[in-house]
Parts: structure tokens; C-alpha cells; sequence
């Protein structure tokens, strides 16, 4: 009967122990599945995060030269030119320079799911503005020439589809345009570094107050490991359950025979 007291009062004592270790792996738990109820608690908190791009709110959307569809994209615009004569020194070899005449960079909010998790699971979402994302795809690359006195020339129909304003010092002769586009994917693995906000119920991983928000493409998927929090919840459950079954058990026995 004593063993069997003494079994009930470790379990008592595990008890406690068990419940805070379930709790901080189930914690855990929801920030590996990216669970907008689990990453809401820790709201003003900076994370950085690893999941599978999925679409915003408004659902996909296309870049805006190729019309490729993506979740984010950007483009710019360089103006490559041969410099006058005069910016030259003298004796030097006049060659091609540029200059980048257009930046941009979607702002859509897009959404952030767990990898292994249905496309139509709950998501986070991703505010972009501002952001460079590190290695995205680059869909298009393309080289439109100044028209030539007497020379059919292909039309630029690209330039109308830029967004933002086109800006720069125009110097020298202009040589051509070049056109590129970067975008995300659906299904791209993002690895995500912000701070994480609440808009309009949403969770939304937001650039920092003072920094920038970090978005990088491709990041190679890491190999699977039981999480520390998992084991420790596991040992402390099954550690529970014998005792306090045993304990039962022992003191059963003792008190029927007696």
C-alpha cells in the first residue's frame, strides 16, 4: 500500500508538470502549422517563419509584364545608353552604360501556409510593401531597341504595362530597354522574417517599425525532427499515466486485502 501512495503522490506532482509541457508543445505545435490562432497570441512579436506561398485574400493575382500567375511580382526598367562624347575623358572608349528607370514591387497581401497542409487550410498572410524578396523567379528578361530612322522595329508593348513612374537623368544615346520581372509562385517555399499584427482579423506578418520585412525564395526544405517540446510532453504523459494507474492499482489491491 505504501508504493501505491507513494506512486499516486508522484503523480499528483506530475500532474502539473504534464499539463504545462502539453500545453507549450501544443503552443509550439501551432507555430509549426503557421495556425493564425496560435501566431495571434504573439502579436507584436518578432518571427521568422517557413512555409508554402499560398493566394491572398482577394485570390491569385498575375504579374504585371509577363501575366504570369503568382502571388507576388515586381519589375524593373533599365535604360542602357552610350555616354556623350563629352562625359568622356579624353582618348577613352565610349562604352555602354545604364541606368534603372523603374522599380516596383506588388503590395498584395499574400498568404503563408504550413508545407503538408491542404491549400485551403487557414493561412497567415504576408504584407509585402516594402520588401525585397531574396532569389525570387525571374519570368521575364527581355531587350527592346530604340527604333532606327528607315528600320521596322518591334513595338514596345511592354511599356505601357509598367507600374510606378518612370524616373531617371536620360543622358547620352540611348542604346535599349531592358525588361525584367521576378515573381512567387503559388506553392514556392518562403522563408518569412517580421513582426507579426492583427488587421481586420486577420494575421498578418507585417516589416518591423524601423526595418524592413524579410522574404526569401527557395529555401531548401529541412529534414524532419520530433520537436524537443513533443518528447518532453510525451515522457511527462506516460510518466503520469503509470503512476498514477499504478498507484491505483497497488493501492486497490493493499486496501481489498487488508
Amino acid at each position: 500500500m505504501v508504493i501505491g501512495v507513494a506512486l499516486l503522490v508522484v503523480a499528483v506532482v506530475l500532474l502539473p508538470l504534464t499539463v504545462i509541457g502539453t500545453r507549450r508543445w501544443l503552443r509550439q505545435r501551432g507555430l509549426a502549422q503557421l495556425l493564425p490562432s496560435a501566431l495571434a497570441a504573439r502579436q507584436g512579436q518578432r518571427v521568422t517563419l517557413t512555409g508554402v506561398a499560398a493566394p491572398g485574400p482577394a485570390g491569385p493575382i498575375e504579374s504585371g509584364l509577363a501575366g504570369s500567375e503568382c502571388v507576388w511580382h515586381g519589375h524593373e526598367v533599365l535604360r542602357h545608353y552610350r555616354p556623350l562624347a563629352r562625359d568622356q575623358a579624353e582618348g577613352s572608349v565610349s562604352e555602354r552604360a545604364c541606368d534603372s528607370i523603374a522599380d516596383y514591387g506588388s503590395d498584395d497581401l499574400f498568404g503563408l501556409v504550413a508545407e503538408g497542409r491542404p491549400g485551403d487550410a487557414q493561412r497567415i498572410y504576408v504584407d509585402p510593401r516594402g520588401a525585397e524578396p531574396r532569389d525570387p523567379e525571374l519570368c521575364l528578361k527581355r531587350l527592346v531597341g530604340r527604333p532606327q530612322p528607315g528600320v521596322a522595329a518591334a513595338a514596345d508593348d511592354l511599356l505601357p504595362r509598367v507600374r510606378g513612374r518612370i524616373s531617371g537623368v536620360f543622358r547620352g544615346e540611348t542604346i535599349e530597354f531592358e525588361y525584367r520581372e521576378w515573381i512567387i509562385r503559388p506553392g514556392a517555399r518562403l522563408r518569412v522574417s517580421g513582426e507579426i499584427g492583427v488587421r481586420d482579423g486577420r494575421v498578418v506578418l507585417v516589416a518591423p517599425e524601423g526595418g524592413t520585412l524579410g522574404v526569401e525564395h527557395g529555401v531548401a526544405e529541412r529534414p524532419a525532427r520530433v520537436s524537443p517540446r513533443r518528447r518532453e510532453a510525451l515522457l511527462l504523459l506516460v510518466a503520469f499515466a503509470v503512476c498514477a494507474i499504478a498507484g491505483a492499482v497497488l493501492t486497490a489491491v493493499a486496501l481489498s486485502v487488508g
